[in-house]
């Protein structure tokens, strides 16, 4: 068995992790750090529910080697959250009953970031594109893209205003 020594900046926080060769980021993450948020559903990067972001990209982490990850920063869902307030995605996905069960959740969260971070004023077909990667089981993707929606408005509104508006 073949193990590395890599070093991860898991939301902020660097840790030094031995895995073995085989290892898949969203299990090292899970099962060796402790950031159960992104979640292991079809482990072929089918259903997008372990999305995270690696150096502020979107990607499944259920088939990308924590070996290969060495070096990155990582974000996961846990990092959301910002002293108790809920970033702005999360508001909007309560308000807009984009939850549903909440197992698509995380990945929907961690894509719809890496989206707004790139375009902070997508149509309602770019949101549906953007979140194409990313299964909802209960098959409430209106609702999900109406947060998308009112989730970029309030981040919009707050840079302009100046306020922490999802970062």
């Amino acid at each position: 068995m073949t193990t590395h020594d890599i070093t991860l900046t898991v939301n902020g926080t660097a840790h030094d992790l031995t895995v073995e060769s085989r290892t898949l980021l969203v299990h090292a993450l899970r099962d060796d750090l402790g950031h159960t948020g992104t979640n292991v559903g079809c482990e072929t990067s089918m259903c997008g529910a372990c999305t995270v972001l690696v150096d502020d990209e979107a990607v499944k982490s259920c088939t990308l080697l924590a070996a290969a990850c060495d070096g990155s920063e990582v974000q996961t869902v846990e990092s959301l959250v910002d002293g108790g307030e809920l970033h702005p995605l999360q508001e909007a996905f309560a308000q807009e009953h984009g939850l549903q069960c909440g197992f698509c959740t995380p990945g929907m969260l961690m894509t719809s970031l890496d989206l707004l971070a790139h375009d902070p004023d997508p149509s309602r077909e770019e949101i549906r594109e953007a979140l194409e990667g990313n299964l909802c089981r209960c098959t409430g993707y209106q609702n999900i893209v109406n947060a998308v929606e009112r989730a970029a408005q309030t981040m919009r509104a707050a840079t302009d205003g100046g306020d922490r508006g999802g970062d």
